[in-house]
């Protein structure tokens, strides 16, 4: 049995979740729809690891892609399961970039999630469970392997497959 509720909740079409992180991830910020949508206080957030509402359908091979995405001071997109701490499921199509000091360096990460494309949510649901049964079976490490070989075999690069997905359903998003 999962410890989460199956109780979803979809986001309004003018939502923008933000939030930002430090270097490692720690919240710094989080505006009214974070509050809203993840259903912490300020207080219950701040300066926690932003996997705080990260949801246990979410593929580990995932964030390994955002991470070395972000690394490269790249930006990045995906949809993403979110759990709320009252157990609440809520899906996002997320753009993740750093965030820069007057020197170009990285001091920090921006994020704003906002209502996901019914097809890309249906599209990565397959996607993330395939990945989920490959870690759950021959590790996070294969699971990742499984992701850059679906997208080389399709001829896909991550970023412009989750820009069309979430493009492909503009009208009438996830409900």
């Amino acid at each position: 049995m999962n410890n989460y509720s199956t109780k979803e909740v979809f986001l309004e079409d003018n939502t923008l979740i933000t939030s930002k992180t430090d270097l490692k991830g720690k919240i710094i910020y989080g505006n009214q729809d974070f509050i809203k949508y993840g259903e912490y206080t300020e207080k219950e957030f701040l300066d926690k690891p932003h996997n705080l509402i990260r949801h246990p359908q979410m593929p580990k091979a995932a964030f390994k892609l955002l991470w070395e995405t972000l690394y490269k001071k790249k930006e990045f997109f995906a949809f993403v399961c979110n759990l709320s701490k009252n157990n609440h499921t809520y899906w996002v199509f997320a753009n993740i970039t750093p965030s820069y000091d007057e020197q170009g360096n990285v001091i920090g990460y921006y994020s704003v999630r906002r209502r996901p494309s019914k097809e890309g949510v249906m599209t990565m649901q397959g996607i993330y469970n395939k990945l989920l049964e490959i870690e759950k079976t021959q590790g996070m490490e294969k699971s990742f392997a499984f992701a850059l070989d679906f997208l080389k075999e399709n001829k896909l690069e991550w970023d412009s497959f989750m820009v069309e997905l979430q493009n492909k359903g503009k009208e009438g998003g996830y409900r």
